[in-house]
């Protein structure tokens, strides 16, 4: 009997990927050995820094830095979690702003640059509102994922000890964006009507933003050619089981994702996260 193929692998707090970390949805020729990580993103680190990841949920613009740099990943179109940003770029509750473009001129606090998020964030900015970004400073808590990749020259790094929120509301900050969670109290969206501007602009667009794919080490996929394809089949099935909902129950795979996904990445290139342009394609592993 030929031993199943043991992957080490990290997924979010999904209802869609329960089955897997449950196991009843499983294959004969795979063992998943689960790592936690909480937040979630420090999984995406241990990835692209050659850490003990097999498999790992990752921020798709963190896939396209490491890719870009030469790390040995390559990605499965799983989109395991999507949703609409509009609201996530925040100011003050007794803010003066107005239009986003005010931003212009002032400092925007953000976890990282390359946060997925924040790339979203501003490429609407830009496209949508006539942003020029590169008037904004983009004021960063931490570094890249990715240990090579450096900020562009407008980024700067925050060394004050102080949080997002901290320098919002001490106005320090004109706004932020890219908070995990965005805490309601003391603060409103700098767009206005957010959650209604972000559905027409969906429509408008047909683009619902992915924010985390699957990614996978390139040696692996390369060894076991069947490898790609089980792992998609076990996630479809894994989503089925789990009765989602919403965006979570879209069928996987390149079909309904690669207009967002191109989108974002460029996005990622008009903001200097990618050396050159890149197509969809080259980021996911042929199955």
């Amino acid at each position: 009997m030929v031993e199943p193929l043991v992957l080490r692998i990290a997924l979010g707090k999904h209802d869609h990927g329960r089955p897997l970390k449950d196991g009843s949805v499983k294959s004969p020729r795979l063992k998943l050995e689960f790592e936690e990580f909480d937040p979630l993103p420090k999984a995406f680190r241990t990835m692209v820094r050659g850490g003990d990841l097999d498999v790992s949920e990752m921020a798709l613009t963190t896939h396209l830095v490491a890719v870009d740099l030469g790390k040995p990943i390559t990605a499965l179109p799983i989109p395991l979690w999507r949703r609409l940003h509009h609201d996530n770029l925040v100011c003050a509750a007794g803010s003066d702003l107005g239009d986003p473009a005010e931003l212009q001129d002032k400092k925007v606090g953000v976890r990282a640059y390359t946060q997925t998020t924040g790339v979203w964030i501003r490429g609407i900015l830009k496209s949508e509102y006539g942003v020029d970004l590169n008037r904004i400073t983009w004021v960063t808590m931490e570094d890249a994922h990715v240990a090579e990749y450096r900020d562009p020259e407008n980024a700067v790094r925050n060394t004050s000890g102080k949080g997002l929120r901290e320098l919002l509301l001490s106005g320090e900050l004109a706004a932020i964006m890219g908070e995990r969670n965005v805490d309601p109290a003391d603060v409103r969206p700098v767009i206005r009507d957010a959650e209604d501007a972000a559905l027409k602009w969906s429509e408008k667009t047909g683009i619902f933003p992915v924010n985390h794919i699957v990614s996978v080490r390139k040696e692996l996929l390369e060894q076991h050619p069947w490898l790609g394809g089980e792992l998609m089949a076990l996630f479809e099935e894994a989503r089925v089981k789990s009765g989602a909902k919403g965006t979570a129950a879209l069928p996987y795979g390149l079909g309904a994702t690669r207009k967002p996904m191109q989108t974002l990445l460029d996005y990622a290139f008009d903001q200097r996260l990618s050396s050159r342009p890149y197509e969809v394609d080259e980021l996911f592993w042929k199955i």
